[in-house]
C-alpha cells in the first residue's frame, strides 16, 4: 500500500509592499508615467468592486507605516482627492489595531469623491480622532499634536499638473518646517510624478508608491523629496504601454560585464587613452585614467595637451603619460576626450583629429566625450555635423548646462523634463547619453526606454567625480562592453561607490573624487562574482 503524497504547500501570499530595489529580483524595475498609471488604475477599477483599490492601498499603507513607525502617535494628513482617502483608510486600520492615530482632513468632507467620502465615513464610524479644517488663506496653521512620532502625507496625489500654490503650498511649507518624520503616500505632495519637479514639495523620509513606480521619484527633486521608495502594486499586474523609463539596476548590465579568465592577458582587457589636461588642468585626465585602471582596463594612457606634459604619475606609475601629439591613438580600444581639455583653438584641432581616428578605426573605436569636449562641440556647428555623420560609437556625459548647450536650450528646459532632454540628446547626436545630476539618466538613440540611476548621493557634487565616471566608462568600453551597457554599469558603480563611502562614514561632505576608486573596484568584482554589491 502506498501512501498519498503530502499536499503541496500553499504559495506564499504576495507582499503588500516591497522596496523598489527588490522589485525586479535584480532586473530593472519599470517606471510608468501618469498616463500609463491611470491606464493601470482604470483597468483595476473596472475589474474590482467599488472601494477595492482604496481599501487595498490603505491596508498596504497601514502595514507600511506600522513597520516604519513602531510606536508613538501618528498624524495622517488627508487632502481632498483619493490620495487623502488612502490615508484615511490607513488611519482607520491602525486605529482598529490599537495604534494612537488622528487624521486631519484639509478639505470639505461633503466634496470628497465617492471612495474618499466612504473612507471618511468609515473613519468616523470607527472612532478615529478626526479634524476637518479650512483656515482662511491668511489664518495661522495649527500646531502639530503633542508627542507626534510621525506624519503621513496624503495631501496631494499624482495628478498634480502645476506647482502647488495657495493653501496647499502653505501646508507643504508648514510640514517641511515641522522637523517631524514624514512618510508620503504615492508621491510626496507637490512632486510631479513624471518629471521629479518639486518646488514646493514635501520632504519625506520614505515614500510608498501605489500600483507602480514613477520616474519623478528618482530624478531631479525626487530623490530629496521621496527618500527610499517602496511599491504597493495593490494586487494588480501592470498591463500598460511601454514604461517611460527603467530603474538602472545590475540585472540590466551584469550579463555584459567583462569576465576575467586565468588565461587572459592585458591585451585582452583593452587599451584606453584619456585625452585632455591643458595648462593648469592636468589633474583631470589623471583622475579619469586612474579610474580606468581600477575598473580593469589592461593598459591606460594619458595624452596631455599641456606642454611640457607630466612624465610620470607618482601615485600610479602604471599609467603611461604622453604629450598628446606623440600618442599613437590607432592602437587604442577606446578613447575618453574632454577632461581638462580647455576650449582654445588647439583643443578644437585635437578633438577634430580624435573624431577622425575613431571614425577610421576597424572595428569602430568607442569614443567618450566629457566636459570641455562637449562645450567645443556645442560651439562649433561644423565639428558637430562631422561627428554626427561619422558613425563613431559615441557616449556623451553632459551635466545639465552642457546638455542645454548641446540642445540649444536652457538649463531650466533641460531640468523641467530630464527624460525628454535625454531622449532629444540621444537622437540628435546618435549617441548613448549620460545626463548627469540627481537621478542620472542613460538614454540611447533607439526606442528602448531610458534608465534612471538610483545610486549615488550628494558627495558626488565635488570637482573631479565626472572625470572619474568618464574614465570608468572608457575602461568598460575598452574591455568590450556595448555602449549602453557600459554606460549603465559605470553610472551604477560610480554611484554605489559613493554610497559605500557614506555608509563607512566618509562623506557626503568632504568626499573626494579619488576616494571612489577602491570601492568601485570592490563593487565591480562583487558583480563579476555574482555577489551583492
Amino acid at each position: 500500500m502506498t501512501s498519498a503524497a503530502p499536499p503541496s504547500p500553499a504559495p506564499e501570499p504576495a507582499p503588500a509592499w516591497f522596496p523598489l530595489d527588490a522589485a525586479g529580483n535584480g532586473n530593472p524595475t519599470p517606471l510608468y508615467d501618469l498616463a500609463a498609471v491611470r491606464q493601470i488604475e482604470q483597468a483595476g477599477l473596472a475589474a474590482t468592486p467599488p472601494f477595492t483599490l482604496m481599501s487595498r492601498a490603505g491596508a498596504a499603507a497601514a502595514d507600511w507605516v506600522a513597520g516604519h513607525v513602531p510606536e508613538g502617535r501618528i498624524l495622517f494628513l488627508a487632502g481632498r482627492g483619493n490620495n487623502g482617502g488612502d490615508a484615511l483608510v490607513a488611519a482607520t486600520r491602525l486605529h482598529q489595531a490599537g495604534r494612537l492615530v488622528e487624521a486631519w482632513l484639509i478639505a470639505e468632507a461633503d466634496q470628497l469623491p465617492a471612495d474618499a467620502a466612504r473612507a471618511w465615513l468609515d473613519a468616523r464610524t470607527a472612532g478615529v480622532p478626526l479634524l476637518a479644517m479650512h483656515p482662511a488663506p491668511d489664518a495661522p496653521l495649527p500646531p502639530w499634536p503633542a508627542h507626534c512620532a510621525a506624519v503621513v502625507d496624503g495631501l496631494l496625489g499624482i495628478g498634480l499638473n502645476r506647482p502647488a500654490d495657495g493653501n496647499m503650498a502653505r501646508w507643504i511649507e508648514h510640514l517641511n518646517a515641522a522637523h517631524l518624520p514624514v512618510y508620503a503616500l504615492d508621491v510626496p505632495s507637490g512632486l510631479f510624478a513624471d518629471t521629479g519637479a518639486g518646488q514646493p514639495a514635501v520632504r519625506a523620509r520614505r515614500t510608498l508608491t501605489f500600483l507602480a513606480a514613477k520616474p519623478g521619484l528618482l530624478t531631479l527633486d525626487g530623490r530629496d523629496c521621496a527618500g527610499p521608495v517602496d511599491i504597493a502594486p495593490l494586487g494588480l499586474e501592470p498591463d500598460a504601454p511601454a514604461p517611460a523609463a527603467m530603474v538602472n539596476q545590475p540585472g540590466g548590465f551584469a550579463h555584459a560585464l567583462p569576465r576575467r579568465e586565468h588565461a587572459g592577458n592585458k591585451g585582452r582587457y583593452g587599451s584606453v587613452a584619456v585625452i585632455g589636461g591643458n595648462h593648469g588642468m592636468t589633474g583631470a585626465p589623471l583622475l579619469g585614467a586612474r579610474a580606468a585602471l581600477y575598473l580593469g582596463a589592461g593598459r591606460v594612457h594619458v595624452g596631455f595637451l599641456a606642454d611640457p606634459a607630466p612624465a610620470v604619475d607618482p601615485v600610479h606609475p602604471e599609467l603611461m603619460l604622453h604629450r598628446h601629439a606623440e600618442l599613437a591613438l590607432q592602437g587604442m580600444s577606446a578613447i575618453v576626450a574632454g577632461p581638462g581639455m580647455g576650449s582654445d583653438a588647439a583643443a578644437r584641432t585635437h578633438l577634430s583629429a580624435l573624431i577622425d581616428v575613431c571614425a577610421a578605426a576597424r572595428p569602430a573605436m568607442p569614443l567618450v566625450l566629457d566636459a570641455d569636449a562637449l562645450n567645443l562641440l556645442s560651439a562649433d556647428p561644423a565639428l558637430a555635423a562631422r561627428l554626427r555623420n561619422c558613425g563613431v560609437h559615441l557616449v556623451m556625459t553632459p551635466h545639465p548646462l552642457e546638455a542645454a548647450r548641446l540642445l540649444g536650450s536652457t538649463v531650466g528646459e533641460v531640468q523641467r523634463d530630464r527624460l525628454a532632454a535625454s531622449h532629444a540628446l540621444a537622437h540628435r547626436w546618435c549617441a548613448t547619453i549620460v545626463l548627469k545630476g540627481s537621478g542620472t539618466i542613460i538614454a540611447t538613440p533607439g526606442n528602448a526606454p531610458p534608465a534612471i540611476n538610483p545610486t549615488g548621493n550628494a558627495g558626488l557634487s565635488t570637482a573631479g567625480t565626472g572625470d572619474v565616471l568618464a574614465g570608468m566608462l572608457g575602461a568598460l568600453l575598452a574591455q568590450g562592453m556595448p555602449p549602453a551597457e557600459a554606460a549603465r554599469a559605470a553610472v551604477w558603480i560610480h554611484g554605489r561607490a559613493a554610497d559605500r563611502l557614506v555608509e563607512a562614514g566618509t562623506g557626503p561632505a568632504g568626499m573626494t573624487a579619488s576616494e571612489l576608486y577602491l570601492p568601485a573596484r570592490a563593487i565591480l568584482n562583487a558583480l563579476l562574482a555574482g555577489q551583492p554589491a
